[in-house]
C-alpha cells in the first residue's frame, strides 16, 4: 500500500546563497507528523504558503525511491516523500492523497528539477541522479489533511 513516508512544512527558505557555503540552520520542527493544505495556496505554515509566484508549485511530493539512502526531505526541502508511487510520471494529471480525512487533490504542474543545492546537501553527483527524479510541483485544489503513514491513492 503506498505510503506517506514524510512531510516538510518549513517557515523558512534555506537555500539561499551560494551551495558551497551550504544552506542555512534547519529551524526545529520542520519534519512534521501531518500538514493542512488550503486550495489555491498551499501548507499552512510553510514558507510558500500564499505566495502567488509558487502558486502552481505550493506543494512538492516526491518519490522515497528517488532518494539516495540516508536522503529525506530536509536534504531536498520537498514537501511529501511518498512511496509506492510513480511521482515523476503524475505531470498533468490530479495526483488524490486521503490518509483517511477525506481526499486531498493535487494538480500536477510540472517537474521538480532538483539544483546545485542537491550536491551540497547530499553529495557530489546528487543532482545528476535526481535529473527527471525530483518530484512534482503542484497546486493544491481542496483543503485537507495529509498524515504520514498509509494513504489511499487515486491519479485521474
Amino acid at each position: 500500500m503506498p505510503e506517506i513516508v514524510q512531510l516538510l512544512a518549513s517557515p523558512v527558505h534555506r537555500f539561499e546563497g551560494r551551495p558551497q557555503d551550504g544552506p542555512a540552520p534547519a529551524p526545529p520542527g520542520e519534519l512534521v507528523a501531518e500538514v493542512r493544505l488550503r486550495a489555491g495556496l498551499g501548507i499552512v505554515g510553510d514558507r510558500y504558503f500564499g505566495h502567488q509566484a509558487h502558486k502552481d508549485a505550493a506543494v512538492t511530493v516526491i518519490a522515497q525511491d528517488s532518494l539516495p539512502p540516508g536522503a529525506d526531505l530536509t536534504h531536498v526541502r520537498r514537501n511529501v516523500l511518498l512511496a509506492g508511487v510513480p511521482v515523476d510520471d503524475l505531470v498533468g494529471s490530479i495526483l488524490i492523497l486521503d490518509c483517511g480525512d477525506g481526499p486531498v487533490r493535487l494538480q500536477a504542474n510540472r517537474p521538480a528539477n532538483p539544483c546545485a543545492w542537491m550536491d551540497a546537501t547530499i553529495g557530489p553527483g546528487a543532482r545528476d541522479r535526481l535529473r527527471n527524479r525530483g518530484g512534482i510541483r503542484c497546486t493544491p485544489l481542496t483543503d485537507g489533511v495529509l498524515r504520514v503513514g498509509p494513504v489511499l491513492v487515486e491519479i485521474v
